[in-house]
């Protein structure tokens, strides 16, 4: 009983050594018990994304946050009257005096500067600032108060003021003041009204001596302000054209609109936007508030196309094909070759694939991103292959190991290098792959493989 239950067993044994459908089998649960720390690898890389970001956020609020502008706006108050009754069973009321804030935006509106980028560190972490030159002019047409049926006096010109919108008060840089038809004005921190403009600065200007034969008021400004990431613009103007360049040599255009013309190369980019009021879904004026002003914003993002973390989540998207083809590279010297790999050596070498990942991420914080990838790989596979060398006994079989994982890495630098064709490039390299595994597998009779040991 128990001699038959030995022969039983060592027959068993003897059988799952040799079949290879067990083989492929054990080597496909190796690849998805491999997906453990691939998958705690992904998470350590958006845990360090997530430091980068907190970074950012730190040193941007003492700098500058992303920032909008948002005017010239011309608001006018006026009086309102309301009906309030006595008492309930009364006919009797008595009026109640308000007062409504009417704006009016720009006829033409104007914005030209420049962008001057800065890289900064917090710790290991990158951060772009910059600040920003502007200059605003255009101008305003009479504010016109008929088609709303508001008697002349009723409306306040002596209240009236213009506003300007910025996101981040605490990144200007210098006193800002408007020249309104030749006279000069200082803004003041704030705005009475909320219709249009959240935060921002304004500046009351003189209306009470209206010309009504003056169809224009022509104003201009300087903005000297930094901020962090990105600069958005509010087109207000019947007409808005707004003109920005800049050094830094990957911008990403964003918002509402696209630039009507850009530039970019090695020494910058240059853009230009021409927005019309029938682009955008408010009037030109109007009283209280109204809708989509914020959502018609447009402007440029500074950011860095593809950073360490971006690169090092791409090459590890790529892990478990790159653990399976390794993998099956071992696995046809194994049958080709009469070489006997136990699946703890596959682990080990799914293991040293994986520590790739580790050491990727962490010399990449503290050197660019294709020497981190050199040192990785030439480590890792040396290691590998080294470590083939012992398992194969043979120096044909171990160079090649070493010139197929030097491709493969190669060809997964490659990849991640890439913004636009990445995935075109790695499906057609994948292809040629499997391609060429089926090319040299045609041949093979998969039942006639004996490995030694074999009867």
């Amino acid at each position: 009983m128990t001699t038959n239950s030995l022969t039983f067993f060592e027959r068993a044994n003897n059988w799952v050594k040799k079949s290879i459908t067990i083989r492929l089998i054990t080597i496909g649960i190796l690849i998805l018990l491999l997906l453990i720390p691939v998958s705690m690898v992904e998470s350590l890389i958006r845990e360090r994304e997530e430091r980068q970001s907190e970074a950012i956020t730190e040193v941007s609020s003492k700098w500058g946050g992303q920032q909008t502008i948002a005017g010239l706006v011309l608001t006018v108050p006026y009086k309102t009257f309301s009906k309030v009754y006595e008492g309930e069973k009364t006919d009797k009321f008595k009026l109640v005096e308000s007062r409504g804030y009417a704006h009016f935006f720009p006829e033409e509106l104007n914005i030209n500067g420049e962008i001057y980028p800065e890289v900064r560190y917090r710790g290991i972490y990158e951060v772009i600032l910059y600040n920003s030159k502007l200059k605003l002019t255009g101008k305003f047409s009479s504010p016109n108060f008929e088609d709303w049926k508001i008697n002349n006096s009723n409306i306040i010109w002596e209240d009236a003021f213009i506003s300007l919108g910025l996101s981040d008060l605490r990144s200007i840089q210098e006193n800002i003041s408007v020249m309104w038809n030749n006279k000069q004005y200082f803004f003041n921190p704030g705005v009475e009204s909320m219709d249009v403009i959240q935060n921002g600065i304004s500046t009351r200007i003189q209306l009470n001596n209206f010309d009504s034969t003056k169809t224009n008021s022509e104003f201009s400004l300087d903005l000297n302000f930094n901020g962090s990431t990105s600069l958005n613009f509010i087109p207000l103007g019947k007409l808005t054209k707004v003109g920005i360049k800049s050094k830094w040599e990957n911008p990403s255009f964003i918002g509402a609109f696209l630039p009507d013309e850009r530039e970019i190369n090695s020494t910058g980019y240059s853009a230009n936007w021409k927005v019309l009021h029938l682009n955008r879904p408010y009037p030109q004026k109007f009283k209280g508030a109204t809708q989509g002003i914020n959502e018609s914003a447009f402007g440029v993002n500074l950011i860095v196309p593809v950073d360490e973390y971006q690169k090092s989540m791409r090459s590890a998207k790529y892990a478990v094909i790159f653990i399976t083809l390794t993998f099956l590279i071992f696995f046809f010297v194994q049958i080709l070759n009469g070489v006997k790999i136990h699946p703890i050596q596959y682990i080990i070498v799914g293991l040293a694939l994986c520590v790739f990942y580790t050491l990727l991420i962490a010399l990449s914080e503290h050197i660019a991103f294709k020497h981190s990838y050199l040192i990785s790989s030439i480590s890792i596979i040396i290691l590998i292959t080294l470590y083939a060398k012992s398992i194969f006994n043979n120096k044909k079989l171990t160079v090649l190991i070493g010139l197929i994982l030097t491709t493969l890495y190669l060809f997964i630098y490659s990849i991640i290098q890439m913004e636009d064709y990445a995935l075109l490039m790695g499906s057609i390299g994948l292809f040629f792959v499997l391609a060429i595994i089926m090319y040299l597998s045609r041949k093979i009779d998969w039942y006639a493989i004996k490995t030694d040991g074999d009867n």
